[in-house]
C-alpha cells in the first residue's frame, strides 16, 4: 500500500485510523485544529468483548489499564446531602475507564512512527480530481491526497465543506453539557467517585480527579431548546450555564463561582449526527462526524472500532476506496447506530424533566435486578458485531503463491 490519506481531526478516531493505515502500508497525515493535543477532559470507558478486542489488536491494552481511573460509583444526593441512588463503578467507567486526555495521547504516540502531525491547522477547502482530493489548508500549502477522511467529531468540518451544512445531519436532543476543572473543595477521596444534584431538568455534580486529588471536575447538564451562541467564546457559555443553574442549592453555588475562574471550559448540546451516506467520491467520514452522539452513545469505543473497521476494509480492497467505503458501512453501520441509540436517552437519565422522573429514576435503579438488566444491555451492544480480523486475513493473503500453469497452457 502507498495511498496518502488526510484525516482531519487528532482526538480518539483520527490517531486511531492513522495507526491502522500506517500498519497496512498507507501514508496517513493527520490535521488538527488546535496547537497540540487536548488534555484533561471527561474520562471515557471501553465495554464489552469487541471494544477490548480492537484495543489488544492495536497493542495498547495493556498501556490504558496501567493509566486507568480505576473509575468511582455515583451518588445523586439532595440538597442537604443525603443519598437518594447510589451506582456502582462499572455503570458509568465501564470495564476501562481513562481521562480522554490520556487516551488521545496515548493512541497519537502510537500512531506518531508512521505519521505525520499538522496541528494549529484546518481544511478549508476539498475539490475532488480525476486522481485524488486536493486540499487546501488555513495555513499549509495545498496539497493532493488519495483519500481524505472526517475524524473531526459532531461539528465535523470535513463533513460540512463535502457533505453539506451541520444542520441537515445533527439533531438536538434537548440538553446540553458542560464540564470544567476545580479544586478539590468537597475533600472527595481517590475511588469515591462522582456525587450530583438534581431538580427537574438539572444535573449539578462534581468528583475528584483520581490522578491528582487536589483537584476535581464538574459535570453539568440542563435541559433547554436549541441555543444560539457562539462556541469559541466561553465567557458566553459560562454565562449561559450561571443562568440555567441560578437559584439552585447544594453546592451549585460553589460550583458555579469555581466556573466564572475556570481557564477551560467544555460546553455542547447533547446531539445525535445521522449521515445517510458516510462516503462520498474519496471523502469518508469515521466516528462521531458519521454516526455520533455527545454522551452515552459510546461513542469513544465505537470510534476506534469504526477506525479498524474502515482501514481494515481500506486494505482488504487493495486501492478500490468504493469497495472498501461500501464494505465499511457495511459492516459497521448497524453496529454504530445501536451503539448511538443510548445517546437519545442520556439527557433524560441524568437530568430527569420532572420530580416524579427523578424519583422514578431513583427507586428503578436502586434495585440490583434493574440494574443489572442495564449493565448486561450495555455489554450486549456494545458487541454486536462480527469483528473481522483483517491483519489475519491479509497475513493468509499474501502467503497464497498462485499455482503454476499446466504443463501446455
Amino acid at each position: 500500500m502507498s495511498g496518502n490519506v488526510l484525516i482531519s481531526g487528532a482526538s480518539i478516531a483520527g490517531p486511531a485510523l492513522a495507526y491502522w493505515l500506517g500498519q497496512y502500508g498507507f501514508k496517513p497525515t493527520v490535521v488538527e485544529l488546535a496547537p497540540a493535543l487536548r488534555e484533561g477532559g471527561q474520562a471515557v470507558d471501553f465495554r464489552g468483548e469487541t471494544h477490548l478486542t480492537v484495543l489488544e489488536r492495536m497493542g495498547v491494552l495493556e498501556q490504558l489499564r496501567s493509566i486507568a481511573t480505576g473509575g468511582g460509583a455515583t451518588r445523586f444526593v439532595d440538597r442537604n446531602g443525603r443519598q437518594l441512588l447510589h451506582l456502582p463503578p462499572d455503570f458509568t467507567g465501564g470495564e476501562v475507564e481513562v481521562r480522554r486526555g490520556d487516551l488521545a495521547r496515548a493512541l497519537y504516540r502510537h500512531s506518531l512512527p508512521t505519521t505525520e502531525y499538522l496541528f494549529g491547522d484546518s481544511v478549508t477547502a476539498l475539490t475532488e480530481t480525476g486522481t485524488g482530493v486536493r486540499v487546501d489548508f488555513r495555513h499549509a500549502a495545498t496539497r493532493e491526497f488519495d483519500l481524505v477522511i472526517g475524524a473531526d467529531g459532531l461539528h465535523s468540518n470535513v463533513r460540512r465543506i463535502a457533505f453539506g451544512p451541520e444542520e441537515r445531519f445533527v439533531s438536538h436532543l434537548g440538553y446540553y453539557a458542560a464540564t470544567w476543572q476545580l479544586p478539590n473543595y468537597l475533600g472527595l477521596r481517590p475511588g469515591q467517585g462522582s456525587v450530583g444534584y438534581n431538580t427537574p431538568g438539572r444535573l449539578a455534580s462534581v468528583g475528584v480527579d483520581p490522578r491528582d486529588p487536589e483537584r476535581a471536575g464538574a459535570f453539568f447538564v440542563f435541559t433547554a431548546p436549541r441555543l444560539e451562541y457562539d462556541r469559541h467564546d466561553p465567557e458566553q457559555q459560562k454565562a449561559l450555564i450561571a443562568d440555567a443553574f441560578a437559584g439552585l442549592g447544594w453546592e451549585v453555588p460553589r460550583l458555579l463561582d469555581s466556573l466564572r475562574r475556570a481557564p477551560e471550559l467544555y460546553f455542547d448540546s447533547i446531539s445525535r449526527a445521522d449521515v445517510d451516506s458516510w462516503s462520498r467520491g474519496r471523502i469518508g467520514l469515521v466516528g462521531d462526524a458519521a454516526c455520533g452522539a455527545t454522551i452515552g452513545g459510546m461513542g469513544t469505543g465505537t470510534g476506534v472500532v469504526a477506525a479498524y473497521v474502515l482501514a481494515g476494509e481500506l486494505a482488504r480492497a487493495n486501492g478500490d476506496h468504493r469497495a472498501a467505503f461500501t464494505r465499511y458501512e457495511q459492516v459497521l453501520r448497524g453496529y454504530a447506530q445501536g451503539c448511538q441509540k443510548g445517546g437519545d436517552r442520556t439527557g433524560k437519565f441524568l437530568a430527569p424533566a420532572t420530580a416524579t422522573g427523578i424519583r422514578f429514576r431513583n427507586t428503578l435503579l436502586s434495585r440490583p435486578f434493574f440494574m443489572n438488566q442495564m449493565l448486561e444491555l450495555g455489554k450486549k451492544v456494545s458487541s454486536g458485531i462480527d469483528l473481522p480480523d483483517y491483519r489475519a486475513e491479509l497475513a493468509r493473503a499474501a502467503t497464497c503463491v498462485p499455482a503454476s500453469p499446466a504443463p501446455g497452457r
